[in-house]
């Protein structure tokens, strides 16, 4: 297993404990869980820069790290909603494009070809931890633009990223979809 590899199920080992302080009422768990959430996040970067750098890319690599922010992307989305901090309607579209481009990415992998993320992903995947962050700052915080919540704007934006990406990777990959 490379160091790409290990920062990647690092992150995946971080989802739990995330959600540990997310979810109880204990002191200082709000910062807790953020600080977490951004270390996480972080090291979705670092785990990309070390394969490319080091020459670590491996297919396994390619799969796993989009689902640890799938992973992570998720928890923080489902702990939002059940806190009642988040519409459940945001949480519904992310997850289900998040699915739907796993499955895609599964089909693909079953007929010899890794689909890798790009550039509508990554950005997508930018602006979904962004709003989270904004989102769980805001639980501490409630930071207003005219009256509308800054964090509330943010997950607007990457709701409409997500769905943008994943129709792009559906149109890119549609010669995998068959249809009967």
């Amino acid at each position: 297993m490379n160091t790409a590899n290990k920062i990647t199920l690092f992150r995946i080992v971080l989802v739990p404990v995330f959600m540990f302080f997310l979810l109880y009422d204990i002191p200082f768990a709000q910062y807790i869980s953020a600080v977490i959430f951004v270390i996480a996040a972080v090291t979705d970067g670092v785990d990309g820069y070390v394969a490319r750098k080091y020459d670590q890319e491996t297919t396994f690599g390619k799969f796993i790290d989009p689902l640890a922010d799938k992973l992570l992307v998720t928890a923080a989305l489902v702990g939002l909603v059940g806190m009642g901090k988040l519409d459940p309607w945001f949480a519904l579209v992310i997850i289900s494009r998040e699915f739907i481009v796993t499955s895609l990415r599964i089909v693909a992998i079953s007929n010899g070809k890794v689909i890798p993320a790009g550039m509508s992903g990554k950005i997508k995947t930018v602006l979904q931890i962004v709003a989270i962050v904004a989102m769980l700052i805001d639980r501490i915080y409630e930071i207003s633009v005219g009256g509308i919540l800054l964090s509330n704007v943010l997950m607007i934006a990457a709701t409409v990223a997500t769905v943008y990406s994943g129709a792009e990777y559906i149109l890119q990959n549609k010669n995998l979809i068959e249809i009967k």
